[in-house]
């Protein structure tokens, strides 16, 4: 059973790239020029989409230039279900964004499987008045059955879309009646990482250097971060 469930996850990611390969491009695109242009690249989420944020962050092989943000109450380390009734209290996007310039040379990032709480959708919504482009990382199969808590979904406020596929309930296992194996935190890392790859073939095409961390675990890896931490640290104060 424990092969059937690789075989069924190998070819849902495969699914999951095939469906959003021109999404894909076309975001790489857009974040490529964002980041010649010198602008933070923004990442959001709540619960455990907040996994998917971490990735993104001060990662080895991970851009240098993401600001991550969030609220401790949306963190379920910090309350479980307290994270729960955060991401479903309305006006929490604004308190995250207080003091956050916004611009159009920017682009934020948010990832929400349900799509439907008013923090993602308030998010997208206020970053949108700014001018700045919004990527969701979120299930259209999950949002379209889901109830709107905040009039509208992640997906319909967002410039870019990039849908995991994750069924309702976010398990994978077994396939017939899923209880268990959630999907959306290995979906959404292998979508960031297609990302990540596009990004490079992209930079490296064009001669530009893509900021990128190294492992600081590696011989060499501190000083080729050090340039990096005081390049962004002045925009991106948790670096410090």
């Amino acid at each position: 059973m424990t092969e059937d469930y690789g075989t069924f996850l190998r070819a849902e990611l495969g699914r999951i790239e095939q469906h959003n390969a021109d999404a894909l491009d076309k975001i790489a695109d857009v974040l490529l020029a964002a980041i010649k242009a010198d602008g933070t690249v923004l990442a959001a989420g709540a619960g455990h989409s907040l996994a998917a944020v971490a990735e993104t962050f001060y990662r080895a092989g991970g851009l240098a230039c993401v600001r991550p943000l969030y609220h401790p109450s949306l963190l379920p380390m910090h309350g479980a279900v307290s994270s729960t009734n955060a991401e479903r209290k309305s006006g929490l996007a604004a308190e995250v964004l207080a003091g956050v310039e916004l611009s159009e040379r920017d682009v934020l990032i948010i990832f929400s499987t349900s799509g439907i709480n008013p923090y993602p959708v308030e998010l997208a919504r206020q970053a949108k008045a700014a001018g700045t482009p919004v990527v969701a990382f979120t299930s259209i199969p999950t949002s379209s059955v889901a109830p709107k808590r905040a009039g509208s979904t992640l997906a319909e406020e967002a410039t870019f879309v990039l849908d995991n596929l994750v069924i309702p309930g976010d398990s994978a296992y077994p396939p017939a009646a899923p209880v268990t194996a959630p999907s959306s935190s290995l979906a959404n890392a292998f979508l960031w990482n297609l990302l990540l790859v596009r990004l490079l073939d992209r930079a490296t095409a064009s001669g530009f250097d893509l900021p990128l961390w190294r492992s600081a675990n590696v011989e060499g890896g501190d000083a080729a971060n050090k340039a990096l931490l005081a390049r962004y640290t002045p925009r991106i104060d948790v670096l410090a």
